[in-house]
């Protein structure tokens, strides 16, 4: 059995309460599939629930842009309702987003994908992912994921009967996935390789030569790569490089992304996948049963992003880039070591020389001085030690956090 928790790996959780069903059912039958129940919480949302029960907590917890949409899409959505465009769309997406995403990946990330086959509209990139991890895992089957890493995607893995390999990659390497601890990890069960640039939690990004070993090790191991490039747009000095561009990579590469983050449409849920065909038939055909297709209007509000809102994505990628150098800064000063992270819009500083764990700081944080941080430990072991701070909060938001944090560092000053 794989193992498993909110980051890369299980915690004993102990046994399961009974749950009863009469009607002739055995009375102390378990009604959870064993799967499930191993799963513990999400620890991102444990920390913005916490948050969110008192009002004068600053929470610097969940990854949610704080910008409205633009008026276009906002004007585009609202004439869509009046002309009654609210019905089902074809399972794959509206042809027309399907067009403008592989024109769009095509423009900014040199990747090739024909709108009518190689492109997937999903119920956001999280649904993406599903899918991926649901259409090629076998039980057995073993999932490479770099670790830090983002909290669902074990989770996921296990749910499909995967089991969960994690790859080191320290803060002495810039958090970056090499070639040589890839290879290190790699068995006969290795399928798939998760990998997610700019990094959620430690704003890490690749560059091309950097990806280019790592692009060796999987074409000689045969791999098949989901590439979870949500913050690919959200990149402050080298341009993102998409690993589906790389030479050999697009026959083998699932490249998952959405408008959460770059388009502030996290509540919309729209998403997508582009693959060639084999990959993305397997997806599509459970996508049919499960979903059927993504929101007709949060389809329409992406289309109009793309269109008329890359103007208004790049004004908040500068306000992102403002913010990243405001709490990074103030965290050091604070007297936390912080690696400048290079993409997404989270900061990841140490805080291993307080002596406490990630989760007793981060809830010590919460309680003494009134801020909502994510313990690293949410994100695998090798997320211990630090805490993740986003920087999607407001620069107003994000002083009076670094006021308070300060205050809260002095007793280790």
């Amino acid at each position: 059995m794989s193992r498993i928790s909110s980051g890369l790996a299980l915690k004993p959780l102990g046994p399961a309460k009974p749950a009863v069903l009469g009607g002739g059912r055995a009375s102390g039958e378990l009604l959870v599939a064993p799967r499930v129940r191993e799963i513990p919480p999400s620890g991102i949302r444990t920390f913005f629930d916490l948050a969110a029960a008192n009002n004068e907590v600053i929470s610097l917890g969940v990854g949610e842009p704080d910008f409205p949409l633009p008026a276009s899409v906002r004007e585009a959505c609202i004439r869509a309702m009046e002309r009654g465009d609210t019905m089902y769309t074809p399972n794959a997406g509206l042809p027309e987003l399907r067009e403008e995403i592989a024109a769009y990946l095509h423009r900014s990330f040199g990747t090739m994908y024909a709108p009518a086959d190689e492109v997937l509209v999903t119920v956001g990139s999280s649904e993406a992912l599903d899918l991926a991890l649901r259409a090629f895992t076998a039980p057995g089957d073993e999932i490479i994921v770099p670790s830090p890493g983002y909290v669902a995607y074990a989770p996921m893995a296990h749910l499909n009967g995967g089991t969960i390999v994690p790859v080191s990659t320290p803060s002495s390497s810039g958090f970056k996935l090499t070639a040589d601890a890839l290879r290190a990890a790699i068995t006969p069960r290795s399928k798939l390789l998760v990998l997610n640039y700019p990094n959620n939690p430690t704003g890490a990004v690749m560059s091309y030569d950097e990806w280019l070993p790592v692009a060796e090790v999987v074409r000689e191991a045969g791999l098949i790569v989901l590439a979870d490039e949500v913050y690919a747009e959200l990149s402050y000095g080298e341009k993102h490089v998409s690993f589906a561009a790389l030479p050999g990579m697009r026959e083998r590469t699932i490249l998952i992304s959405g408008f959460s983050k770059a388009f502030a449409m996290t509540g919309w849920r729209v998403g997508y996948a582009c693959g060639n065909r084999e990959l993305l038939a397997p997806m599509l055909k459970i996508h049919q049963y499960t979903a059927m297709c993504a929101p007709a209007i949060s389809q329409i509000a992406a289309l109009e992003s793309l269109r008329s809102g890359l103007a208004h994505m790049e004004m908040m990628k500068d306000s992102f880039r403002q913010r990243r150098t405001l709490l990074v800064e103030g965290l050091k000063a604070a007297g936390l070591p912080c690696h400048e992270p290079q993409g997404a819009f989270y900061a990841f500083p140490s805080i291993s020389h307080t002596g406490m764990t990630s989760d007793a700081f981060a809830h010590a944080l919460l309680r003494e001085a009134g801020v909502a941080a994510v313990p690293g430990s949410v994100f695998g072991a090798d997320g211990e030690g630090y805490i993740r701070c986003s920087y999607a909060a407001s620069p107003a938001k994000l002083e009076a956090a670094l006021e308070r944090l300060d205050r809260f560092m002095k007793k280790w000053r």
